[in-house]
């Protein structure tokens, strides 16, 4: 299913196909202190169709996520990576998605404060 979400003020806007199936509520420092609740994907399933310019990232721990927030407002909808595979890979924070019902949704617990 394809999904629109964005930022907050709508500088950053976003396209990305994902069925949801499963959402996941990361418990490391950075994703438990913003609330994040994620849904990984191919990064080829996200397509930013504006706003890349404003997009700015950090970085933390291993340097291996590139979380991507709007330089405007300061929302993450999303953040890039790569699977241990190599394969590029996104993880789309589903509270920026226009048409999800979060009261449907289950997360499902990760201990990302192990990695």
């Amino acid at each position: 299913m394809l999904h629109k979400g964005s930022c907050h003020c709508g500088k950053v806007a976003f396209e990305v196909e994902t069925d949801l199936e499963q959402v996941m509520s990361c418990n490391c420092s950075h994703c438990s202190r913003k609330g994040y609740l994620l849904a990984f994907v191919p990064r080829e399933a996200l397509d930013v169709i504006r706003g890349e310019d404003d997009l700015v990232t950090y970085t933390f721990n291993t340097h291996r996520i590139a979380h991507r927030f709007c330089a405007t407002c300061g929302c993450a909808p999303f953040s890039e990576g790569k699977k241990p595979t190599g394969e590029a890979t996104a993880a789309i924070n589903v509270r920026c998605l226009e048409t999800v019902d979060l009261s449907a949704v289950k997360p499902v617990p990760v201990d990302g404060r192990s990695f």
